[in-house]
């Protein structure tokens, strides 16, 4: 069943889905009155829900039954990223929504070869929010994702002191054959923790990032014996955690 994220709680029994989910259900899906979807509200309640009506504006539907499902990360995981060439954060963005990821946070790095035009930001922006919604979609999640508009690391430093927990993965950490930090941190953490992941852009943090991110507590972690991508290293970690906390649970 085609699972769609509502913007409004719902209100007498009913969803109003509007702009591009309208289309997609009319358009795409060629869905009419008495079809089927699941509907996920703002607060993560998702429901089962029959189209009532089509209008040229809007698709309203009622609420069948709300459904007891949970597909969410035990705690809130943030993927704070240098910025990389390409389509990486693109990558980074729908597969780490698949995987169980709460925010995306692009940042500055003094390596990053990208470099960030805020003319384009509000459509850059917006892409990566729609990349995130498709993939909460497709992958049954409760929540979309929050995605950030990038921002200096020192502007990352500053929200940081809002988690509970930060790990920087730090390649030199992996060389030296470094294996518990991680896996620490996850045994320490609770349901309902947050943590904030970060990594480096494709030519890897530089020393004085480091020596910043380590004064604001970060723990300098190893992802195994093997070097990561930029954009491997944030789905191993997430993977790792899912493992962690749901497959191990």
């Amino acid at each position: 069943m085609q699972r769609y994220f509502v913007k409004n709680l719902a209100i007498e029994n009913q969803f109003i889905i509007d702009e591009e989910d309208r289309h997609h259900i009319v358009k795409v899906m060629r869905m009419d009155v008495g079809g089927r979807i699941i509907c996920a509200d703002p607060s993560g309640k998702v429901a089962e829900c029959e189209i009532e009506e089509i209008t040229d504006e809007s698709v309203i539907v009622h609420i069948v039954q709300w459904k007891n499902e949970n597909s969410e990360l035990p705690i809130y995981i943030t993927i704070a990223s240098g910025l990389p060439k390409g389509d990486k954060l693109e990558w980074i963005i729908q597969k780490g929504t698949e995987l169980g990821a709460s925010q995306f946070l692009p940042f500055t790095a003094v390596r990053s070869v990208v470099k960030w035009d805020e003319k384009k930001a509000a459509k850059k922006v917006e892409r990566w929010q729609k990349i995130a919604k498709e993939a909460a979609e497709q992958s049954h999640r409760s929540i979309v994702p929050e995605v950030f508009s990038p921002q200096s690391l020192k502007s990352l430093l500053e929200k940081s002191k809002n988690y509970d927990y930060k790990v920087v993965a730090f390649e030199e950490e992996s060389r030296s054959g470094e294996a518990s930090v991680f896996s620490s941190t996850l045994h320490k953490m609770n349901k309902g923790d947050s943590l904030l992941l970060l990594f480096g852009p494709e030519g890897g943090l530089a020393k004085e990032e480091i020596k910043l991110l380590n004064e604001y507590g970060f723990a300098l972690c190893g992802l195994g014996p093997r070097i990561l991508r930029t954009e491997t290293a944030p789905l191993y970690a997430l993977s790792a955690a899912s493992y962690h906390f749901e497959l191990m649970g």
